[in-house]
């Protein structure tokens, strides 16, 4: 482009992007829309912006020999330009050679650390500035001019020009001005982006906690005076207090969540949240977004950046419930966050740091699942520092009177009615039964009890009050301690038939009071992947007579 020889380039227009900057929130619309209007001037061919940030493609940089600690250097974040010898060509990329600028090296390197512009008024004159000659000769660069963006004494990157004209030495307090309302400007975007993240995590954590209240005051607090119950509360006072890692063992509905918040509760972390992620219950596509989160776009319906449970738990406590569900695809994954602390959001380059607490539990035999090649080893040995075992409760039945007591008020406060009361006989009864779903299989009992009572005299309907409802898992003929060995096949048969036997009891029925799941003792979403797995369906209809 040939401009005249009396061409003066107009800066007064320039006022309205002062006041357009400040009206900017999000600090990449506002780098884009700095560099695309000050491109927009005729005289000007390329406007940049980089920033300051710590080194991250320092092996591959091209300019990696000329910086002299690879821990900082500038970043190039906005670009825009009119190229007139190579047209179509795009001069917002933010890729290239000069995408990483060394502190200290070249035009722009220099600005950033000595603070001071950087002026080429012509560059037919003064051509040892240009680092490529060839381009500027092709695309008729005359001049350039590089300011810091500084920000209370602090060099936040450098804005820079390159004109098709000799630089007008009337435009530099201009640019100056640009500049020093441009770092203020990214000074509270950004502010504005940590307000909104902080924002953000916030409504995700008080939503998150609204969902988990119900059942931290499930259980209400640890109960019980058994001495098995008396020897988890030791091994809980002995760990809580350090950051070790506890695998907490037991059959569904034991309380083995109730246990991790203990542990929670007593630790050194206890400021911060505890966060639980139930394992079973992830889409196998989506463990990696509900463990570290994802910006918008990474996926078709990904319409927001979320929060994942690894950054909302950081300072606190990260519960993995059913820890064996996880996918063995991620688990090479979660063992990095676990020995670095060092996570990426899907769809984010971007490496973040966390400091996370966890405690895991799990109804499987995770040493079995390590040798079948269904768990990695290294991170079992990562999760199992401290084990702790919580017995089912049939074998601490001296605990029922006081959890039924406990249940019976929990009840009645809930549903709004008179507590009834808890005889002699209503502890025998309780007593005869075998409480294959332990102690979630109480509290439902319990509730019905109190629902069907209407204030008068208390019964349980029990399923059966000297045998147990339905086969459990660990069922086998034979004293304790001389429990038989059955194949793994002949294993999953017994289960199986063992979820037809509560699901037809329960006539179909999944949810709710005596439905399958609460038969079982297990969780109905547990209920439900089990039922897919085996082809399980109501009788009369496809799919019932898959093997396991």
């Amino acid at each position: 482009m040939d401009f005249p020889p009396d061409y003066k380039p107009e800066f007064e227009s320039l006022k309205d992007l002062l006041l357009e900057m400040g009206e900017e929130r999000s600090l990449d619309s506002l780098l884009r829309h700095i560099v695309r209007r000050l491109a927009e001037r005729p005289h000007i061919a390329l406007a940049r912006v980089w920033l300051r940030q710590p080194g991250d493609i320092c092996p591959t940089c091209p300019l990696r020999a000329e910086c002299p600690d690879r821990t900082t250097c500038l970043h190039l974040v906005a670009s825009a330009g009119n190229p007139t010898a190579s047209p179509g060509a795009d001069w917002s990329r933010l890729s290239g050679d000069f995408r990483r600028v060394p502190i200290g090296a070249r035009k722009v390197g220099l600005v950033a650390s000595t603070a001071d512009a950087v002026v080429v008024k012509d560059a037919s004159v003064d051509a040892k500035w240009i680092a490529r000659p060839e381009w500027a000769a092709r695309e008729g660069i005359r001049g350039f001019g590089g300011q810091p963006l500084l920000y209370k004494g602090e060099v936040l990157g450098v804005i820079a020009v390159f004109t098709r004209i000799p630089l007008v030495l009337e435009g530099l307090p201009w640019l100056r001005l640009i500049a020093d309302h441009a770092a203020i400007a990214i000074a509270n975007a950004r502010a504005f982006e940590e307000i909104e993240s902080l924002r953000r995590r916030l409504e995700d954590e008080n939503a998150y906690l609204r969902e988990e209240v119900a059942e931290a005051n499930a259980f209400g607090s640890l109960i019980g005076q058994s001495p098995a119950l008396r020897n988890v509360v030791e091994q809980i006072e002995l760990v809580a207090p350090t950051d070790a890692g506890v695998l907490i063992l037991g059959e569904s509905g034991t309380g083995k969540e109730l246990v991790a918040r203990e542990i929670h509760s007593r630790s050194r972390r206890r400021a911060y949240p505890l966060i639980k992620v139930n394992c079973a219950s992830v889409p196998p596509e989506l463990y990696e977004s509900e463990f570290f989160g994802h910006v918008k776009g990474s996926f078709t319906g990904a319409v927001r950046d979320r929060t994942g449970r690894f950054e909302l738990a950081n300072g606190g406590t990260l519960f993995l419930d059913e820890v064996g569900e996880i996918p063995l695809s991620l688990q090479g994954k979660l063992l990095r966050v676990l020995q670095e602390g060092q996570y990426e959001r899907v769809g984010d380059e971007s490496t973040r740091q966390v400091d996370v607490r966890i405690l895991a539990a799990t109804n499987r035999d995770l040493r079995r699942e390590v040798e079948r090649g269904r768990f990695r080893e290294d991170l079992y040995y990562r999760l199992n520092v401290f084990p702790i075992e919580v017995v089912p409760l049939r074998e601490r039945k001296e605990d029922i009177p006081l959890l039924a007591d406990h249940f019976l008020a929990l009840a009645a406060r809930r549903l709004g009615v008179r507590r009834p009361r808890l005889t002699e006989a209503n502890v025998v009864q309780l007593h005869r039964y075998d409480w294959p779903g332990n102690v979630r299989e109480l509290q439902n009992v319990v509730e019905r009890a109190v629902i069907f009572s209407r204030g008068g005299a208390l019964s349980f309907s029990l399923p059966s009050e000297t045998g147990r409802p339905v086969l459990r898992m660990d069922d086998a003929p034979g004293p304790p301690g001389a429990r038989e060995v059955v194949l793994e096949e002949e294993w999953n048969r017994r289960a199986r038939e063992n979820l037809l036997a509560a699901l037809r009891r329960a006539d179909w029925r999944i949810y709710g009071p005596a439905g399958a799941a609460e038969l079982l003792g297990i969780k109905p979403t547990t209920l439900a992947s089990r039922m897919k797995k085996w082809g399980v369906r109501k009788e009369g209809e496809r799919g019932t007579r898959r093997s396991p």
